[in-house]
């Protein structure tokens, strides 16, 4: 079905109360590039900002560079030779590369490893040990979104600050089934790229990468010549926001600022002045306004009363069956720069069954950082792929804190860009990690019951229940085929892939328990 483009005026005007009267002067719009996010052809709506606040002059970071190059060693103890440091791709302020920013590097022809006569698409392509300015997350992409990456990507980083080299790690390859459906706004607007599935790798300063194309076979003769444009994408995600105030506190009061579940709690700080909210990030908060103050961090929790009292008001129809709403951290809590993405909120009509993935991302950061891992992955998802948004609907950490995903409202219907061919009348929920062969976390777990069990039950769905979808064309289904899922379903049942790994696939049945008992079913 057709994506729903919000143009409701009443939340932009309350968004535009909430802006200081003096508004910062804005910058001279830059030249479009390729790399950039074309304009958006869609009518304004409360995502958008001026455009004029949306545009970036291009950045000077030559010098950064440099001396990031000549702080470099070799793991060997001398001195490494490596080229310069690649600059953010063009669009990006030097204000805002110290919010994030992006490195993109064109990938070079390696030798073959025996036979060089093979050409250099079979010798594959990769880049050989060289110096960066800081990043945490790599990945892998090609000018055509329609190409495959039939082969393997290994990457191996340098810690900052160190002169020694990780072991080879491996990228996964196959993503293209994690996008917008076929056919929509989204998929056509010329800014779509073919992508790996992003690689968290924590603070780093050094990279090598190597793309080798799958080996020829008596089935397959020849090898299959590797996507066009291969570039590796270093992704920095910036410094985490301040921390919020406590209500009525006024700036320079000492506060504690609220922890994620599975940390310390940290100490006491002195309170910043609060940041006045954009016109884009007012706009991302109020769509939430029936749940959380303007500008919040995090949507608290509700009893199971309690929500069933707010559904009566947000989504009529709710009663009786439906989960105590979680507590959720909004975008803004957790970083989320909002003149990224595009400026409209897309919607689909309903929430009929919620798909579970993996991020594919690794397993190798703490919950402290999950806020740092989803930046990352949302600039990868938007500068990198060329998507419009951060592409799944919600995401949980290994701690079992649940985070707002694609902007447009938690409790509303947001057309999201998670399963390819159905992503209509669905939800898409991110467990950060890889749980091919390591077990999801019990915590992570119960937050999906806990998010279905809310989310679900907005839109009356039964957690334990069959639904019947209509593809939107993937490669598991053809288009215009009716399938019957669970209402929460693996990505597998969508679509030909691995995802959400083997062992995280298994632990579903107990979701859609928990979340049906929640409900009260």
């Amino acid at each position: 079905m057709r994506a729903l483009l919000v143009t409701s005026v009443g939340v932009t005007c309350a968004a535009a109360l909430t802006l200081p009267l003096a508004a910062p002067a804005l910058s001279a719009p830059a030249a479009h590039s390729a790399s950039a996010r074309p304009p958006s052809l869609s009518p304004e709506s409360p995502g958008s900002g001026p455009p004029s606040a949306r545009t970036e002059a291009a950045p000077n970071e030559a010098n950064e560079a440099n001396e990031a190059n000549e702080a470099n060693t070799g793991d060997e103890g001398g001195a490494l030779e490596v080229p310069e440091a690649a600059p953010p791709r063009t669009g990006e302020t030097r204000a805002a590369a110290l919010a994030g920013s992006t490195q993109s590097l064109p990938l070079e022809p390696l030798a073959a490893p025996s036979d060089r006569s093979m050409g250099p698409a079979t010798a594959g392509q990769g880049l050989d040990r060289r110096t960066a300015r800081p990043f945490s997350l790599v990945g892998v992409v090609w000018d055509d979104a329609e190409a495959e990456l039939h082969g393997t990507v290994q990457v191996r980083t340098r810690a900052t600050g160190s002169t020694s080299w990780s072991d080879w790690q491996d990228v996964e390859t196959h993503n293209a089934e994690h996008a917008a459906d076929l056919g929509s706004a989204e998929r056509a607007s010329g800014a779509v790229r073919g992508a790996t599935a992003p690689l968290w790798v924590g603070d780093s300063d050094g990279v090598e990468v190597r793309v080798r194309p799958e080996a020829a076979d008596p089935r397959h003769p020849a090898a299959v010549p590797l996507p066009e444009g291969l570039r590796l994408e270093l992704v920095d995600p910036g410094a985490d926001p301040a921390p919020e105030p406590a209500p009525g506190a006024p700036a320079g009061r000492t506060v504690t600022p609220a922890a994620f579940t599975g940390n310390p709690v940290p100490p006491t700080t002195t309170a910043a002045v609060p940041e006045v909210l954009t016109a884009e990030s007012a706009a991302t908060s109020a769509v939430n306004a029936d749940l959380a103050p303007l500008g919040a961090a995090e949507i608290p929790a509700l009893t199971k009363a309690e929500t069933e009292e707010e559904a009566a008001i947000v989504a009529a129809g709710a009663k009786p069956y439906i989960g105590p709403r979680p507590k959720i951290v909004t975008r803004k809590g957790w970083g989320a720069d909002e003149k990224l993405r595009e400026r409209n909120f897309a919607y689909t009509k309903s929430v009929k069954a919620a798909f579970v993935h993996h991020s594919a991302t690794g397993n190798n950061y703490t919950c402290k950082q999950a806020p740092s891992v989803l930046r990352s992955i949302y600039r990868y998802h938007v500068k990198s792929s060329g998507w419009r948004d951060f592409g799944y609907n919600f995401a949980v950490d290994k701690c079992g804190n649940i985070y707002e995903g694609r902007a447009g409202g938690v409790a509303k219907a947001v057309l999201g860009a998670h399963t390819l061919g159905f992503n209509t009348n669905t939800m898409g929920v991110a467990v950060l990690g890889t749980y091919s062969s390591t077990n999801p976390p019990a915590a992570a777990v119960t937050a999906v019951s806990k998010l279905t069990a809310w989310k679900l039950g907005l839109f009356g769905a039964n957690p334990k229940g069959k639904v019947t979808l209509v593809s939107g064309g993937s490669g598991k289904y053809s288009k215009g085929k009716k399938v019957k899922m669970n209402v929460i379903s693996g990505h597998r049942d969508g679509f030909a892939t691995e995802c959400p790994g083997a062992r995280l696939y298994k632990k579903l049945g107990k979701a859609r328990t928990s979340s049906a008992k929640l409900q009260g079913r």
